[in-house]
């Protein structure tokens, strides 16, 4: 359940969305059902409306063994009213709590291994689930979103636990220097309009909200003809539009109408500037500039404008200020949406440096920008990437919710297709002069205010009619096709080529995937834990330096060769299309072989590794997995499997030279031995000549060999550490265990982690922290065995405020004693097991998790008959055995833990206690 600040440009928006596509061929063949009409169609999608307003779109794909259902509504923070703040994400938690019907939502979602979440933004709320097909699944979740639309209790008991989560969540985020500074900005670029509100809230408001404002905002908003229903996935379309029609055609079309909002925000007469001042080990100077809605035509220009100016490394503000030194990090991005928004670019500095020349010449960079027009290739690259990003994304429909959710949000679903036309149209001369009108000093947003007689204004537009923008839009064709792939381990043992190239050990799947994509998967191994010893920061700074330059590509050029290529990832892992297999292959090896290590790039590297590990110095989760990693060490200073300090990882960063990485490369980098899948759409036969070609006889001096740990039993602990002017506090705790996957009990401990942490909302653990005692907004519990050793450990970590910490600590001791006393009941075995089977099975249904499970696989020498042969282990076992299992292996008065948060702050709330 997450509140969404940062978004894009409309442009950007549509370049950034996950959506998926099929051929449009399932056209309906029987009567409509009484009441419904039938809407516009685009590739594969159609849009129904039910007689009370409820608009449905319906989008069949056989090519996964997964449903999505998301419900999207018309309602957002900028709908909220004075004393509101952060209600309608109030709201969508609280519609998580069930209703009559359905008193166990989070539980049923669990047993049924979906995964689930609702979002909140400024324009809209949506809530989805994506599950394993079936009849069964899809029948509940539809009768679910259907009964939680108006039969939500929005109960004050429920209230009571769940303010205090969001409180929690709200407290996260104040933790992040980044976020404090762009919720300041926010508020001080707006005088009036509710976009100058961020959508988490203010903190008294969030405390302080009547249950009796909940129920009117749901009874006003939460309504069908403020919603639209999305089903995506594998499912048949007649019954489906019949149950709907039957589910949510039964919710009477509302008499109310719904409240208008008229204020517009005045044109910025000055610059603003704000200063946050908080305890942090790192800077950041940004500027904002108003721009208009995503609806309006200068949207897509200042999406190019964004990209260019703060792209990493191809941008302008990446080489005016990393390249110079100046910064470590520049970013740019949009917070836009139905009405005027923001854009905003800034740079990150290390503490003690120079802060106000980086500001001075990033609003120099930013402003002179319509005076220096883009060139044909930073065009080019710009449009280039977010095409091949659409691309990918209509070949994901498993994400379909989130993505349409934010053009519903904009007026119509079927902008994301408008947008992708115009990013085609975009030219250099339109981005220069859109920057040029709203990028100017009066306009801007930062840490500094000159008052001024004659200053510069920029209007912003009134948003069009989104009749107005989509007059001329004609849908594009699509010829998109898949195989109906069964995601089994028998069929992937089944379609999987096993065999080697040299020193690789080679999976190779082909399968027809929607936009014939391909998934590369290598795992190599370097050196043992004697040539190893005492390399510190190298190795890592080696394997960093491999994308940032090679014997014939600068960062930038190896950048846009993978965009050519339509590669995503790096070169270890990467997706690419049947057409560009071939020549990603090569250059992947290309990459791994012959890196150039430039000096430029090696202290941009070094310099960002240190500001990172400065910035983490008082982050209360940093400090607190350091010292609980510490107190578990046993290994010394220089040994690879040492846990560092934070001191040890400066100290290896700022001693590593240069010189060192090509000698670590050339003594430690191979192919020999290594592990390769290859998963979707490709030809074995062309490919495994290339793969023994590129691979297969690359071998390093070095000896390689794998570093085993070893099990030791550690004195238990409690420590609390001080993280001063931190809102939120971290909590991790720990117990070694002498366990491997392969050990009899490992099956039964795999679900007794799943109920007791594991399981999301509805495990034990945030039963209790979270919707029982409103202690923390998330938690979970890892159970990880040895692979190779017996080294294995249970954690639990949880978030929540420093105040609050050691009632969490007490929380999670109870729960470990009720759970080894009383044990877990059948039904949450059976649960578990549902559960788990479904997620195991919708994993394997993903290209990447199959093609890095087989290398994995193939690193231990096995196959996936041995996953077949756990998913055995994991029905056959039983209650008494989960029960036995889970009290051998976990002793509560073993468990060592660390929390860190301000203790100023917690006995401040120890004094207000009751």
């Amino acid at each position: 359940m997450d509140w969404i600040c940062m978004q894009r440009g409309f442009a950007a928006q549509v370049a950034a969305g996950t959506l998926g596509f099929v051929v449009a061929g399932a056209a309906w063949a029987a009567p409509l059902p009484k009441g419904v009409t039938l809407g516009p169609s685009v590739e594969g999608i159609t849009e129904y409306r039910l007689a009370n307003g409820l608009k449905v779109l319906l989008f069949p794909d056989a090519s996964r063994p997964t449903i999505t259902v998301n419900v999207t509504y018309l309602v957002g923070s900028r709908h909220e009213n004075y004393g509101e703040t952060g209600m309608a994400h109030l709201l969508e938690h609280l519609l998580f709590k069930g209703t009559k019907k359905n008193a166990d939502i989070t539980g049923q979602f669990s047993s049924r291994g979906m995964d689930f979440n609702g979002t909140t933004s400024l324009d809209r709320t949506n809530y989805y689930e994506v599950f394993q097909a079936s009849q069964e699944n899809l029948d509940w979740a539809l009768q679910m979103e259907a009964d939680r639309m108006v039969n939500s209790p929005v109960a004050q008991k429920d209230l009571a636990t769940e303010m205090t989560v969001v409180r929690n969540e709200y407290e996260s985020g104040e933790n992040s220097p980044g976020n404090v500074l762009f919720k300041r900005m926010q508020s001080v670029a707006y005088d009036w309009h509710s976009y100058g509100r961020s959508t988490i809230g203010n903190r008294s408001d969030i405390e302080n909200v009547r249950i009796a404002n909940l129920q009117a905002f749901y009874r006003t908003w939460y309504q069908p003809d403020n919603a639209v229903l999305l089903v995506a996935g594998k499912f048949a379309l007649e019954p489906t539009l019949a149950s709907i029609n039957r589910l949510f055609g039964a919710i009477p079309k509302p008499k109310r109408a719904l409240p208008q909002f008229w204020t517009v925000e005045p044109t910025q007469d000055g610059e603003r500037s704000f200063a946050v001042r908080r305890r942090g080990d790192v800077q950041i100077v940004a500027v904002g500039y108003k721009i208009p809605s995503d609806l309006h035509d200068d949207a897509e220009s200042l999406g190019f404008a964004s990209e260019i100016l703060g792209d990493a490394p191809n941008g302008r503000l990446h080489k005016l200020l990393v390249e110079s030194g100046k910064a470590s990090q520049v970013f740019s991005f949009g917070q836009t949406g139905y009405a005027p928004g923001l854009q905003f670019f800034g740079a990150v500095v290390k503490k003690g440096e120079p802060i106000e020349p980086v500001r001075e010449a990033l609003t120099a960079a930013v402003e002179g920008f319509a005076g220096k027009p883009p060139t044909v290739d930073e065009m080019e690259r710009v449009r280039r990437s977010w095409l091949n990003t659409i691309e990918r994304s209509l070949n994901d429909p498993q994400a379909i919710g989130v993505a349409l959710s934010e053009m519903i949000a904009l007026g119509d679903w079927r902008l994301y297709f408008l947008g992708r036309e115009r990013l085609k149209l975009v030219k250099a001369e339109e981005v220069a002069a859109t920057s040029g009108r709203y990028f100017v000093r009066s306009n801007r947003v930062s840490g500094t205010f000159i008052p001024e007689d004659a200053p510069v204004r920029a209007a912003i537009p009134a948003a069009p009619t989104v009749e107005a923008v989509m007059k001329d839009f004609k849908p594009a064709a699509s010829s998109l096709v898949s195989e109906n792939f069964e995601p089994s381990q028998a069929n992937i043992m089944k379609r999987t080529l096993l065999t080697t190239a040299g020193g690789v050990k080679l999976a190779l799947l082909p399968k027809k995937n929607r936009g014939e994509t391909v998934t590369v998967d290598l795992r190599q191994h370097f050196g043992d834990e004697k040539n190893l010893y005492g390399k510190g920061a190298v190795p890592a700074l080696t394997s960093a330096m491999l994308m940032r330059g090679t014997t014939r590509y600068s960062r930038a050029e190896l950048a846009d060769a993978f965009d050519k290529l339509k590669m995503t990832g790096g070169p270890r892992h990467f997706q690419t299309t049947r057409e560009h297999l071939a020549e990603a292959l090569k250059l992947a090896a290309h990459v791994l072989k012959e890196p150039a290590f430039p000096a430029a790039e090696f202290e941009q590297l070094r310099k960002q590794m240190l500001v990172g590990l400065e910035a983490s110095r008082a982050e209360p989760q940093s400090v607190a997995t350091r010292a609980l990693a510490t107190h578990f060490e046993q290994y010394p200073r220089g040994d690879v499997r040492h846990s560092n300090t934070l001191e040890e990882d400066i100290e290896d960063v700022k001693a590593a030279t240069l010189d060192q990485l090509p000698a670590h490369h050339r003594e430690f980098h191979n192919t020999s031995p290594a592990e390769m899948a290859i998963v979707g759409d490709f030809d074995p036969k062309e490919i495994l000549p290339l793969v023994d070609s590129l691979f297969g006889a690359w071998k390093s001096p070095a000896n390689v060999a794998p570093v085993l740990s070893k099990h030791a039993e550690v004195a238990p602990a409690s420590r609390v550490l001080d993280t001063p002017d931190k809102e939120n506090g971290f909590y991790v705790a720990r117990i070694n265990l002498d366990l491997n996957l392969d050990d009899p009990d490992y099956p039964a401990l795999m679900l007794a982690n799943y109920i007791f942490g594991e399981g999301g909302l509805k495990s034990r653990l945030m039963d209790r922290i979270r919707q029982k005692d409103g202690l923390s907004y998330g938690g979970s519990s890892d159970l990880a065995p040895g692979d190779l050793d017996r080294a294995g450990a249970f954690m639990v970590s949880a978030i929540a405020a420093p105040q609050n910490l050691r009632k969490l600590d007490a929380a999670v001791r109870a729960e470990l004693a009720r759970a080894t006393k009383d044990g877990f009941t059948a039904a949450e075995l059976a649960a578990a097991k549902s559960g788990l089977m479904q997620q195991r099975l919708q994993n394997r249904a993903d290209d990447g998790v199959l093609a890095s499970g087989w290398t994995g696989f193939l690193y231990r020498d096995r196959t996936y008959e041995w996953s077949a042969a756990f998913d055995r282990k994991l029905a056959a076992v039983s209650l008494a055995q989960l029960n036995t299992a889970f009290r051998k292996a976990i002793d509560p008065a073993k468990l060592s833990v660390v929390m860190a948060g301000d203790q100023a702050k917690a006995k401040e709330g120890a004094k207000g206690a009751p």
